[in-house]
């Protein structure tokens, strides 16, 4: 069950161990991807296949299932499965189309005008796990931002079924997207045929997607080749609450994170100790009717509770771990808004689960895990964009500028930096 701490008793030390995602077979995670990424470097298409045989116990005879059957399989779903799709698909794009923006141009002295225009990352590469759990509602996520920002090609992959396809909801969804093809290819060996391109699966300029921590070595493995989003892993996630918050909502929303996988998180923080209690106990009775109560009760016994005096002290060692997911279930949340500095997705009150926002409010779910919430925002259109800046001067642009520039690359001993300017200003 989960250990629990007190805040005060805490060292700055046993903080930062406690904020740790590290895992003991972390070098040998590092070695097996390696392996693996190699491999598909090397030997392309016949690696794809045989660890398609390895780890997902199926010949394949195509890495690819094409549009056409896409939209056979996508028939198959239930209506309702179909209809809720349909619902997070709209709230979705509703959200990510906003974020959409023309920077003004910038008149920074008289005739000297700057400016940044955004341009899509031509080539894409979504990665959609199906490992212990299918994941329609992360094809979505990537999807959606990924069309609305107008990338060229988007290649994306999912690890196969033991049929040899892919699940009639991430079909559906490859239909909403309009997508050509989906490549049937998991794991650490999907990154690796992004990053470098097989016979089959075309080379990106960036690669999106959580996954296992494979799939997160894999992406950091691959970094000097291609861009990717984030070093996104195991999920986590961390409840502040006090005495206004009900047990039983923190419980659930406890389980929900620790159902991802036995390597994910789920961290509470609470200034009452007869919420602790209770919060326990609501945990037990829960846990037994969950399908996936064995993977559940591993990812407990993994993560830990923290009793802090106050929200100020619960909030600063919110702070320190730098959630994934953090969930204020206080009434009071509008109050600790300010002091959020690192946290991926906020979810405010005791009716926000962070259900909500995996599936259907509008925001993103792919989300910075492993404390990389300090440096990194979870993704959204910007992430599938570039800024291009722009300059533009006028001949009296050149006049006022020009004697700073000169002064300038004089004094770090740039001569034809200078002349770039003075051969222009004698034809001013």
């Amino acid at each position: 069950m989960l250990k629990l701490y007190n805040y005060k008793d805490l060292t700055e030390q046993k903080i930062e161990e406690l904020c740790s995602r590290k895992a003991e077979d972390d070098n040998l995670i590092f070695s097996r991807v390696e392996n693996i990424v190699n491999s598909v470097k090397t030997d392309g298409d016949v690696a794809l296949l045989s660890y398609a045989e390895q780890f997902d116990k199926v010949k394949l005879s195509s890495l690819f299932i094409g549009k056409e059957e896409l939209a056979t399989l996508a028939k198959q779903i239930p209506s309702a499965v179909k209809s809720a799709i349909d619902v997070a698909y709209q709230n979705i794009y509703k959200f990510h189309e906003a974020q959409l923006k023309t920077e003004a141009k910038i008149e920074t002295m008289p005739g000297v005008t700057c400016w940044r225009e955004a341009r899509a990352v031509e080539k894409v590469g979504l990665y959609i796990p199906g490992g212990t759990a299918v994941l329609p509602s992360t094809f979505l996520m990537l999807g959606i931002p990924a069309k609305i920002a107008g990338c060229k090609e988007i290649v994306v992959c999912s690890p196969p079924q033991s049929d040899g396809k892919i699940n009639t909801y991430i079909a559906y969804v490859s239909t909403l997207l309009n997508m050509e093809k989906v490549y049937l290819v998991g794991g650490a060996q999907a990154v690796g045929a992004m990053a470098f391109g097989t016979e089959t699966i075309p080379k990106v300029h960036k690669i999106f997607g959580p996954g296992n921590r494979y799939v997160t070595e894999a992406k950091k493995l691959v970094q000097n080749t291609v861009a990717i989003d984030m070093p996104a892993g195991p999920s986590e996630v961390l409840v502040i609450a006090d005495e206004t918050a009900n047990p039983s909502f923190v419980a659930a929303d406890l389980l929900a994170q620790a159902e991802h996988g036995i390597d994910s998180q789920a961290i509470l923080v609470a200034t009452s100790k007869q919420m602790i209690d209770d919060v326990i106990l609501a945990i037990e009775k829960q846990l037994i009717d969950l399908p996936r109560k064995d993977i559940a009760a591993k990812a407990i016994e993994n993560s830990y509770i923290i009793y802090a005096e106050n929200l100020n002290e619960a909030m600063d060692f919110s702070n320190a771990y730098a959630p994934e997911h953090l969930i204020l279930a206080t009434a009071n949340f509008e109050t600790l808004i300010p002091s959020i500095i690192n946290a991926g997705s906020v979810f405010l009150g005791n009716l926000t689960p962070e259900s909500a926002g995996d599936y259907a409010s509008g925001t993103n779910h792919t989300l910075p895990t492993s404390g990389f919430a300090r440096a990194f925002s979870g993704v959204s259109v910007d992430t599938f964009l570039k800024k291009i800046t722009f300059q533009h001067l006028t001949a009296k642009g050149l006049q006022n500028i020009g004697h700073t520039v000169e002064v300038l690359a004089e004094a770090e001993g740039l001569q034809a930096h200078k002349n770039a300017i003075t051969i222009r200003l004698k034809e001013c």
